[in-house]
């Protein structure tokens, strides 16, 4: 009797969506790669960080971890069709932010630093499951895609469905072997972004075609010494560090933001750093304060010595015009905010990544 996949694993059975026939398989499978949680191979979860590590984090990162801000699938195929079949952690809405973003996938068609939106698929109302096609009727060649996953709501499980003789192939490789980890608010974590392709990490990153890390935990990222020890544990091309939103008070940045930076440097002492401010910026007391405490840490690695940091003044991130376009709360980037960081963020990245 001779036993088929499909037996043993019934993701690979065909099925028809919108009268298309697909085969799915795991997300995690080969040639599908998956990049942007760094313990998922030891760990087999949709989980941001190590789960030894949840019980020392604080309650919102204990929470966020689970959230999947930063994670992609790539993959190579010459599928007329895709879709995908998941199951998210939490189906939860936001008041201020699209469904789109905070439990939605974006498909980009394309490859190194050409990548294009193609898709959005998003749950409905209260629901923790999609079924759904990105794209059907496509001709018969060889694409490369890049599946964003939510950033918010988080993934208990994805399968990706093509259609049955298609073929696959790894994706070509990112610039550099080693992601750029971004670590701060829910700014960070791409609140409030309409897409998880248009948070600004994502943008950085295709810009550039570098992998990345998104340790954005909203309301939680208060330079705490077990997130510093967590990113020292990661070989990374570039740390972005702009975790001031989170800082309750001016105070406490002040007695953190230093400390946590140099924990990472004792042991990373080559990696370069982006210090970012808030891109909030309304010149009130305690906007200069925070900002001149980020500068001053900048400004004390410089006088040491170290060549591998710069620093980008948050109130660069929104431009000089129509600020107000930017954010939807007058904290939380739109669009129109995102793309301006990106702009911005750029270029400091692309520096420290030696990029021509």
């Amino acid at each position: 009797m001779t036993t088929s996949i499909t037996d043993i694993d019934p993701n690979f059975r065909a099925l028809t969506l919108n009268g298309v026939n697909l085969v799915f398989q795991p997300a995690d499978i080969a040639p599908f790669t998956l990049t942007g949680l760094p313990w998922y191979a030891q760990e087999r979860t949709y989980c941001r960080l190590p789960q030894v590590s949840l019980p020392l984090a604080n309650d919102g990162v204990k929470h966020l971890a689970w959230h999947t801000a930063g994670a992609t699938v790539r993959f190579r195929t010459d599928s007329s069709a895709i879709g995908i079949q998941t199951k998210l952690r939490f189906g939860n809405d936001m008041s201020h932010m699209p469904r789109s973003g905070s439990g939605g996938f974006d498909l980009y068609e394309g490859s190194g630093s050409a990548k294009v939106f193609r898709s959005n698929l998003r749950h409905e109302s209260g629901a923790t499951e999609i079924s759904g096609l990105f794209r059907s009727n496509m001709p018969k060649e060889m694409r490369e895609w890049t599946l964003y996953l939510p950033l918010y709501n988080g993934v208990e499980s994805l399968s990706i469905g093509l259609d049955p003789t298609s073929r696959m192939e790894p994706p070509t490789p990112f610039q550099t072997s080693k992601p750029v980890c971004f670590h701060g608010s829910s700014i960070t974590q791409g609140g409030c972004a309409s897409r998880p392709g248009n948070a600004y990490s994502a943008i950085v990153t295709r810009r550039l075609n570098v992998d990345m890390i998104n340790w954005g935990f909203s309301g939680s990222c208060r330079g705490e010494s077990l997130m510093a020890q967590l990113i020292a544990s990661l070989d990374l091309s570039v740390l972005v560090l702009d975790y001031d939103h989170n800082a309750p008070t001016a105070e406490h940045l002040a007695v953190t933001h230093e400390p946590f930076f140099q924990l990472i440097r004792a042991a990373r002492p080559t990696l370069p750093v982006v210090f970012v401010s808030k891109p909030d910026f309304y010149g009130t007391p305690d906007c200069f304060q925070r900002r001149d405490i980020i500068r001053s840490t900048y400004a004390h690695a410089v006088a040491q010595g170290d060549h591998f940091v710069s620093f980008v003044d948050g109130e660069s991130l929104f431009g000089e015009t129509e600020r107000d376009l930017c954010t939807i709360d007058g904290c939380h980037p739109n669009d129109i905010g995102f793309l301006r960081m990106a702009d911005a963020i750029t270029p400091a990245v692309k520096t420290a990544l030696h990029i021509q």
